[in-house]
C-alpha cells in the first residue's frame, strides 16, 4: 500500500502485520482441500494525515459478497438489537409517510422490523443469496452494491430516503469515497444516515485483533469516520458507543446544509480517542506486541490441553475466527472441529486451517473437555446457549481480550474488558 485511500497521503505506518491468509468467509467442501487456496497478505496500516486505519484492497467486494455465508439473523441478539434501533431511530423522522433504506441489508434481518410497522422500506443487498432470504421474508430487496450511479438509480425510481441505514458495511468498501457519495444520494436534503461500525479505540485497547480480515479495508475512529463522511457533504452530529462486535459506534450524520453542531457525547468520544493517543502514531505502537501475547497464550493452552489428552472443539466458525484460526496456525490436531447454527458452513471447512464445521449438536454427543468461543463478542448469547457444557464439567474458552477460561455458569459472572 503506498497511499491512503481517503486523503492520498503517502505517509502510512505499520500497526499489525498479521502474516497472510484467505478470505475469511471462503470456506471449503470436502472437494476443494486438495486444491490450491489463495492467501493474501493481512497487514494493517495507519494513515498519519487523517487517521484512517487500512488494509490495501487486495479482493475486491464482487469477489466476497456475490454469494456471502454470512446470514445475520441466525444471531438473535443481533435481531434484538437491529429492533431495538428501529424504535429508537423512527422518532427521529418527521414524516407521516417515512421512507427506509438500508445498505447491505443481508437477509431483512433488520427491515423485518420497519415492514412490521407499515412503513414504506428498501434493502440494498449485494448478494444474490441473502437477498433473497429477505425477499423471503417480505423485504423489498434490490441486488446491487452501492456506488454513486447505483443510488441515483434508487433515488430516481423510489424517491429520497428519510432514514439510510448502513450498518457493519462502511468498513466493507474499499472505494470510501464512491460509497458516501452514494449515502449523500440515497437520503433527503433534510434525512439521517446512520452509520454502525467497530470502533478502532476498542480494538486497540482490548486486542481484538481478529476482527482484522480483508473484507474489512477500513477501520474507524469518529475522527477518521468524520473526516470520509464530510468528503460526501455529510456531516456527523452524533454517536453513540454500543457494545456490539466487542465495541461499536453509532454514528449519525445529516446533509451539511441541515446538520448543526456535534453533540455533547460525540465531543466527549473524540476527546477519549484523543487521549489515547489514536489522533497521532502513539496509540498505535505497542498493538502488535499485545497480539503477539494472545496468540502466544493461546497456543500454549491448546498444546498444553493436547499433551494432557484433553479435547478442544470450537463454538462458531465467523470471519473474526478465520483470522485468529491463520494467525495462531490452529489445525485440527489441536481443535478438533468447530460448529455453527449457519447451516450453510455445515461439512465445509474453515479458510486456511481446513478445521470442519458440523452442527451444534456434535458437541452434546461428543463431550468435549473444553469449547473455544470463536465469536466471542456474542459471549452472553452463546454463553446461554452452551450451559448444558456444565453437564459434564465442561469449560468454555475465550480468546479475547486475554485468554480467559471459566465454567458456563460464571462465564458472564465478570466479563473481562
Amino acid at each position: 500500500m503506498t497511499n491512503c485511500r481517503l486523503c492520498g497521503s503517502a505517509g502510512m505506518a505499520s500497526v499489525v502485520d498479521l502474516g497472510a491468509t484467505p478470505p475469511c468467509e471462503r470456506f471449503l467442501t470436502a472437494a476443494q482441500l486438495d486444491e490450491p487456496e489463495a492467501t493474501y497478505p493481512l497487514h494493517l496500516r495507519v494513515c498519519t494525515e487523517c487517521w484512517l486505519a487500512q488494509l490495501p484492497p487486495l479482493i475486491t467486494p464482487e469477489e466476497t459478497f456475490t454469494e456471502y455465508a454470512y446470514f445475520s439473523s441466525f444471531s438473535t441478539s443481533w435481531v434484538e438489537h437491529a429492533r431495538r434501533f428501529v424504535e429508537g431511530a423512527l422518532p427521529r423522522i418527521d414524516r407521516a409517510t417515512p421512507f427506509v433504506v438500508e445498505v447491505a441489508s443481508n437477509d431483512g434481518y433488520l427491515l423485518q422490523h420497519v415492514v412490521e410497522r407499515g412503513i414504506r422500506c428498501l434493502g440494498v443487498e449485494p448478494s444474490a443469496n441473502v437477498g433473497q432470504a429477505a425477499r423471503d421474508k417480505g423485504v423489498p430487496t434490490v441486488t446491487e452494491f452501492l456506488g454513486p450511479d447505483t443510488a441515483a438509480a434508487i433515488r430516481a425510481e423510489h424517491g429520497p430516503a428519510d432514514l439510510v441505514v448502513a450498518n457493519n458495511v462502511y468498513a466493507h468498501i474499499p472505494d470510501v469515497l464512491g460509497f458516501t457519495q452514494g449515502l449523500r444520494t440515497l437520503v433527503a436534503d433534510d434525512g439521517w444516515v446512520s452509520i454502525e461500525v467497530q470502533h478502532l479505540l476498542t480494538l486497540i485497547e482490548l486486542n481484538q485483533y481478529d476482527t482484522i480480515y480483508h473484507e474489512h479495508f477500513q477501520y474507524y475512529t469518529v475522527e477518521s469516520a468524520r473526516r470520509a463522511l464530510a468528503t460526501g457533504g455529510l456531516t456527523v452530529t452524533d454517536v453513540e458507543l454500543l457494545p456490539t462486535h466487542g465495541g461499536s459506534i453509532r454514528l449519525w450524520a445529516r446533509p451539511e446544509a441541515v446538520a448543526g453542531g456535534p453533540s455533547a457525547r460525540m465531543t466527549d468520544v473524540l476527546a477519549r480517542e484523543k487521549a489515547a493517543g489514536l489522533h497521532e502514531l502513539s496509540g498505535y505502537t505497542e498493538f502488535a506486541e499485545r497480539v503477539a501475547r494472545v496468540r502466544l497464550d493461546l497456543l500454549h493452552f491448546l498444546i498444553e490441553a493436547a499433551r494432557a489428552g484433553k479435547t478442544v472443539v470450537g463454538y462458531g466458525a465467523p470471519g473474526k475466527g478465520n483470522t485468529l484460526l491463520n494467525h495462531c496456525g490452529i489445525r485440527p490436531d489441536l481443535l478438533a472441529y468447530t460448529v455453527d447454527r449457519n447451516p450453510y458452513k455445515h461439512g465445509r471447512f474453515t479458510p486456511g486451517t481446513r478445521i470442519p464445521v458440523l452442527p451444534p449438536d456434535r458437541i452434546d454427543a461428543d463431550r468435549p473437555d473444553y469449547v473455544l468461543v470463536l465469536p466471542w463478542n456474542l459471549r452472553a448469547e452463546l454463553t446461554a446457549q452452551l450451559s448444558y457444557v456444565d453437564e459434564w464439567g465442561g469449560k468454555l474458552v475465550f480468546p479475547v481480550p486475554s485468554l480467559e477460561i471459566v465454567e458456563p455458569r460464571l462465564a458472564n459472572v465478570e466479563v473481562t474488558s
